[in-house]
């Protein structure tokens, strides 16, 4: 761990490794052969941790989800070894900057978007916490999709991540697991005269282990987290290219080696749909696999397996785990059904993600039962011992049998995979205050009904390693000097700022810090896309996917009205303001890719208006990711939270924020509730329609138009709309977005404008006393602490999962 050991690491590998030297290696080599070396300071610790684990036979969490956005990782693996003094003083002996390495490494994108990012969050705390767990997912080759920006369109872009390599992932060829598909099942009686089945005539994939470590934070711990990747069984059918068909001889690799090559691939096709599903059961497979090998190097009886094994689903996607820990106890280990079945929901726990009815998946019966034959046949007799125990409760309820069902009757037939998620789990829990309330008296309030001890709450957390220590690097060495340097793993203490709230030399020491952060924003703005802000405006912010639900188009519309009152109203005292739009739209989903090219048809008018020129400028940050989101998080003033009540799980965007100072306006929807909670009504701007008015509206019938007639403010704004005054060169571009919000409008855009522009008053206002706002950051960053993810999972541990922290 010191500078001279860093030195010959870098040097060893930059020779060994790389086969370079200080005249041929590029900033890229550089940067794989510093990572070389803070690996290095992994591995020992690494074993040690997984040794320990296994020597005193731990009971371990396996944390199972499709997506993983790590982002980069040289930096947190410094931060958390406690190695930055150490690096930094071994490159300038060679000339080199850590800040410039770090720029060298590609964002691992292998999520979409918080349900991926909250992953990651989680493996840092467990790893930090001493929690004895591992993470399994797929280690695609192109994860989420690179965003340009073309005409103010979205346009894809393959995510190469793996172009130039990883010097994180470790292969591990010797624990590859055979997956299967397609066949058919032979079912025979056993010399004891039991049911065996076998499934037989499979067609198979390879799945190969590549291990990445998760430090803790200085404390010599580190995790797991293993991530899977298709290969074909055959790398070439000999025959056929002896015969000269080359493209045949390689067709089974490349259809294998598929089910890892893309992070969600689209679905709104057959082919799509199919791939999707496989990726699903080869991950969940694979990881079973692996969980089970493990716990058969200490035990032979698998009515203890719940005993050394908790699995967390993160949401639905690797629910095919159930079916198939059922099909290893029932046909490998020949286990009793009952005694199979208690063992399987003893070892599982849900996380539901969504409360969007669209967003609960499904899959066709047909489809399903073609490509996994057995688990179709365990599903249906899961689902007909369930709807037996659900009559014996309410007997005589056949509506309550039918909207229960595990399969969702219909042409076709479809699975639910929540259903079965919750069947098949001791423990579910949604992700918030509200949104746990909302999964037991709505989402799941059949099931609440037959097992209310089931359903708890978790709200989420984000790391402060990653979201203050790494991306605020000025803020944190002022908590340093002032609360001591604990907060990194005890974020409560971050309260002790709240002796420093009236203290005026500390709050301008405050105020200097996210000036400057907003400062290197700016510069970091015009360096990238030529676009020019002063760091004293407001920095009005929005960063998350693009959806309707979300509503981006809600800030637009308000944009559109402030830019209309600078223009009415010339003389009066405008608070200058630089709105920002970051997040990728899903590629099949068209209103999104729609809302994206109408906020930067109305960016670029407002920019190009030099009657708002120093008063407003709105930028659409192209490519949105973890790596540009730690730079905006400590610049951000205000913080965009505005989803319609009762529709957003969480979110954890807005607890980045917050612990950064950012002033939040928001809806009284998932954590944001928590949040004003905590950081006070008068330090938050709350506004719009509560979750049971929104109901309560939908049952009287929303009628959206009046809400235009009684509105000033938003006819003025739908009408320059309908004019094409955004859309001159294309009219007509955005009719329909008015269509759909003058008709339907699903999430209350227009019902909750007037109160949106309430509550925006109030903060321009605030920051026209930069007293006040600043008293009102510095409370909200104290009171962040309930936000961190080791405090989500040290209650997971306790409350789920069961294990002793700091094993």
């Amino acid at each position: 761990m010191t500078v001279e050991a860093l030195k010959e690491s870098f040097q060893d590998h930059r020779m060994y490794s790389l086969a370079k030297d200080q005249y041929t290696a590029t900033p890229h080599d550089n940067f794989m052969t510093l990572s070389l070396a803070v690996r290095d300071r992994m591995i020992g610790k690494w074993i040690r941790t997984q040794q320990k684990y296994h020597k005193q036979n731990l009971k371990r969490v396996y944390y199972l989800s499709m997506e993983f956005l790590i982002g980069k990782l040289l930096r947190s693996s410094i931060l958390n070894l406690g190695l930055e003094p150490q690096a930094r003083r071994m490159l300038e002996a060679y000339g080199l900057e850590l800040d410039d390495l770090v720029r060298e490494e590609y964002d691992a994108g292998l999520g979409n978007g918080g349900l991926g990012r909250l992953a990651a969050c989680f493996l840092d705390s467990m790893a930090t916490l001493g929690v004895p767990a591992s993470g399994y997912g797929i280690m695609y080759n192109y994860g989420i999709f690179h965003q340009k920006i073309v005409n103010g369109q979205q346009v894809e872009v393959p995510d190469e991540w793996l172009r130039l390599g990883t010097p994180w992932a470790i292969e591990r060829p010797e624990y590859t697991i055979r997956i299967r598909f397609n066949g058919r099942t032979h079912k025979s009686m056993d010399k004891d005269g039991r049911l065996s089945v076998q499934w037989m005539d499979t067609d198979d994939v390879l799945a190969m282990p590549y291990d990445f470590p998760v430090p803790g934070y200085k404390n010599d711990a580190v995790n797991t987290l293993r991530l899977w990747a298709a290969r074909g069984t055959e790398e070439f059918g000999l025959d056929y290219f002896n015969t000269g068909d080359y493209i045949k001889a390689h067709e089974n690799k490349i259809i294998s080696e598929n089910i890892s090559k893309v992070l969600y691939p689209v679905d709104t096709f057959s082919g799509g749909m199919e791939l999707r599903l496989k990726q699903e059961y080869f991950f969940s497979a694979a990881s079973l696999a692996d969980i089970v090998r493990r716990f058969k190097t200490h035990s032979a009886d698998f009515r203890d397996f719940p005993k050394k094994v908790a699995i967390q689903l993160n949401d639905t996607h690797p629910s095919l785990a159930i079916p198939e820990l059922m099909r290893i106890l029932l046909d490998e280990e020949r286990m009793e059904w009952d005694d199979a079945w208690r063992a399987t929901v003893d070892t599982f726990a849900y996380t539901n993600h969504t409360l969007l009815p669209e967003a609960l998946e499904t899959w066709t019966i047909p489809l399903l039962g073609r490509l996994l034959p057995r688990h179709l046949e365990i599903i249906y007799e899961i689902n007909a011992r369930f709807l037996r125990e659900v009559a014996n409760e309410f007997p005589g309820d056949a509506d309550r049998l039918r909207r229960m069902s595990i399969i969702e009757e219909g042409e076709p037939k479809r699975l639910r995979m929540a259903h079965l998620s919750v069947a098949g789990s001791h423990s579910i829990n949604g992700v918030s205050a509200l949104h746990s309330e909302l999964v037991k008296s709505d989402l799941f309030r059949d099931f609440h009904d037959l097992w209310p001890e089931r359903f708890n709450n978790k709200t989420n957390g984000v790391t402060p390693r990653r979201w203050i220590l790494e991306s605020n690097p000025r803020l944190s060495r002022l908590l340093d000097e002032t609360i001591g340097e604990r907060w990194p793993t005890d974020l409560l203490k971050l309260k002790g700022l709240l002796a420093r709230r009236d203290d005026a030399a500390f709050l301008e020491r405050w105020r200097r810090i996210k000036r400057d952060n907003k400062s290197d924003l700016a510069g970091f703005l015009e360096k990238k896309w030529a676009f020019k802000t002063a760091p004293d405006s407001l920095f009005d912010i929005q960063v998350k996917r693009v959806h309707e639900y979300k509503r981006q188009l809600l800030f637009a519309f308000y944009l559109i009205h402030k830019y209309l009152d600078i223009k009415h109203s010339p003389n009066k005292e405008h608070v200058p303001r630089t709105a920002m739009f970051g997040g990728k739209a899903a590629p099949g989903y068209g209103m999104a890719k729609l809302i994206i090219k109408f906020i930067n048809s109305v960016g670029g008018v407002i920019n190009g208006d030099k009657r708002a020129r120093g008063l407003l400028r709105v930028l659409f940050l192209e490519d949105y990711r973890v790596s540009l989101a730690q730079r905006i998080v400590g610049a951000c003033d205000l913080s965009e939270q505005i989803s319609t009540a009762g529709t957003e799980a969480s979110g954890t965007g807005c607890m980045k924020f917050m612990m950064n100072g950012a002033l939040t306006i928001g809806t009284l929807d998932g954590a944001n509730i928590e949040i004003r909670e905590e950081a006070g009504a008068e330090h938050f701007f709350a506004f719009g329609l509560k979750t049971g008015e929104v109901v309560n509206l939908r049952q009287e019938g929303y009628r959206p138009r009046e809400f235009v007639d009684r509105s000033p403010a938003l006819a003025e704004v739908i009408g320059l709309i309908q004019s094409d005054f955004f859309s001159q060169v294309e009219p007509g571009l955005f009719k329909p977005i008015l269509e759909s919000l003058l008709n339907h409008d699903p999430f209350m855009v227009l019902a909750d404008f007037d109160d949106y522009l309430r509550a925006q008053d109030e903060v321009e206002k605030r920051y026209l006393d930069p007293a006040a706002w600043t008293r009102s950051s510095l409370i909200n960053a104290a009171n962040s602490g309930k936000f961190s993810s080791d405090r989500t999972i040290a209650e997971y541990a306790r409350e789920i999962w069961q294990v002793p922290l700091g094993a």
